[in-house]
Protein backbone atom coordinates (compact mmCIF):
# COMPACT_ATOMS: atom_id res chain seq x y z
CA UNK A 1 0.00 0.00 0.00
CA UNK A 2 1.14 3.55 -1.01
CA UNK A 3 0.97 6.66 0.81
CA UNK A 4 -1.06 9.37 -1.03
CA UNK A 5 -2.55 12.34 -0.34
CA UNK A 6 -5.13 14.38 -1.89
CA UNK A 7 -6.18 18.25 -2.53
CA UNK A 8 -9.59 19.19 -3.93
CA UNK A 9 -11.22 21.84 -3.90
CA UNK A 10 -15.27 22.45 -3.98
CA UNK A 11 -17.53 25.24 -4.95
CA UNK A 12 -18.09 28.48 -2.64
CA UNK A 13 -22.26 28.69 -3.35
CA UNK A 14 -22.36 25.59 -1.10
CA UNK A 15 -23.61 25.22 2.43
CA UNK A 16 -21.68 24.11 5.02
CA UNK A 17 -23.64 20.86 5.39
CA UNK A 18 -23.79 20.49 1.64
CA UNK A 19 -19.26 20.64 1.93
CA UNK A 20 -19.70 18.34 4.54
CA UNK A 21 -21.50 15.86 2.54
CA UNK A 22 -19.21 15.99 -0.18
CA UNK A 23 -16.40 15.33 1.78
CA UNK A 24 -18.17 12.52 3.30
CA UNK A 25 -18.59 10.94 -0.31
CA UNK A 26 -14.97 10.87 -1.02
CA UNK A 27 -13.97 9.54 2.45
CA UNK A 28 -16.56 6.59 2.05
CA UNK A 29 -15.16 6.02 -1.51
CA UNK A 30 -12.00 5.53 -0.06
CA UNK A 31 -13.17 3.07 3.02
CA UNK A 32 -15.18 1.11 0.59
CA UNK A 33 -12.19 0.67 -1.46
CA UNK A 34 -9.64 -0.08 1.60
CA UNK A 35 -8.01 2.87 2.00
CA UNK A 36 -7.18 3.97 5.52
CA UNK A 37 -7.90 7.56 6.04
CA UNK A 38 -5.06 8.85 8.18
CA UNK A 39 -5.66 12.73 8.11
CA UNK A 40 -8.12 15.08 7.28
CA UNK A 41 -7.77 18.70 7.18
CA UNK A 42 -10.31 21.77 6.32
CA UNK A 43 -8.72 24.27 5.05
CA UNK A 44 -11.66 26.45 4.75
CA UNK A 45 -12.64 28.85 2.74
CA UNK A 46 -10.06 30.62 0.26
CA UNK A 47 -9.33 33.07 -2.34
CA UNK A 48 -7.36 31.14 -5.81
CA UNK A 49 -4.66 31.96 -7.66
CA UNK A 50 -6.62 32.89 -10.75
CA UNK A 51 -10.53 32.23 -11.32
CA UNK A 52 -11.64 28.87 -12.23
CA UNK A 53 -15.61 28.54 -13.89
CA UNK A 54 -15.83 32.73 -12.83
CA UNK A 55 -15.10 31.87 -9.09
CA UNK A 56 -12.71 33.56 -7.42
CA UNK A 57 -12.86 31.57 -3.86
CA UNK A 58 -13.19 27.55 -3.00
CA UNK A 59 -13.50 25.49 -0.15
CA UNK A 60 -9.93 23.45 0.13
CA UNK A 61 -9.82 19.72 1.96
CA UNK A 62 -7.14 17.53 2.74
CA UNK A 63 -6.94 13.68 2.43
CA UNK A 64 -4.08 11.90 3.63
CA UNK A 65 -4.89 7.94 3.29
CA UNK A 66 -2.91 4.68 2.50
CA UNK A 67 -4.42 2.71 -0.16
CA UNK A 68 -3.95 0.55 -3.47
CA UNK A 69 -2.63 1.84 -6.66
CA UNK A 70 -6.34 1.28 -8.22
CA UNK A 71 -8.18 3.33 -5.66
CA UNK A 72 -6.66 6.32 -7.07
CA UNK A 73 -8.47 5.72 -10.35
CA UNK A 74 -11.76 5.21 -9.05
CA UNK A 75 -11.13 8.17 -6.60
CA UNK A 76 -10.40 10.79 -9.25
CA UNK A 77 -13.43 9.62 -11.79
CA UNK A 78 -15.56 10.67 -8.95
CA UNK A 79 -13.81 14.08 -8.65
CA UNK A 80 -14.53 14.48 -12.06
CA UNK A 81 -17.86 13.47 -12.28
CA UNK A 82 -18.76 16.07 -9.34
CA UNK A 83 -20.03 18.82 -10.30
CA UNK A 84 -18.93 20.55 -6.79
CA UNK A 85 -15.22 19.86 -7.39
CA UNK A 86 -13.72 22.42 -9.37
CA UNK A 87 -10.02 21.15 -8.91
CA UNK A 88 -7.95 17.85 -7.65
CA UNK A 89 -4.68 16.82 -7.55
CA UNK A 90 -3.79 13.37 -5.89
CA UNK A 91 0.12 11.85 -5.41
CA UNK A 92 1.80 9.74 -3.98
CA UNK A 93 3.75 10.63 -0.58
CA UNK A 94 7.72 9.35 -0.78
CA UNK A 95 8.98 8.16 2.25
CA UNK A 96 10.12 11.88 3.19
CA UNK A 97 6.52 13.36 2.61
CA UNK A 98 5.32 10.38 4.60
CA UNK A 99 7.69 11.92 7.46
CA UNK A 100 6.96 15.77 6.67
CA UNK A 101 3.48 15.10 7.27
CA UNK A 102 3.86 13.16 10.40
CA UNK A 103 5.59 15.82 12.13
CA UNK A 104 3.02 18.33 10.91
CA UNK A 105 0.15 16.70 12.27
CA UNK A 106 2.73 16.11 15.32
CA UNK A 107 2.88 19.88 15.46
CA UNK A 108 -0.66 20.80 14.74
CA UNK A 109 -2.08 18.31 17.67
CA UNK A 110 0.09 19.96 20.08
CA UNK A 111 -0.95 23.51 19.33
CA UNK A 112 -4.30 22.50 19.79
CA UNK A 113 -3.96 20.57 22.98
CA UNK A 114 -1.74 23.67 24.19
CA UNK A 115 -4.81 26.39 23.53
Amino acid sequence: MNQYETVFILTPVLSDAQMKEAVEKFKAILTQEGAEIINEENWGLKKLAYPIQKKTTGFYQLIEFKAEPSVIAKLEVNFRRDERVIRFLTFRMDKYAAEYAAKRRNVKSTKKEEN
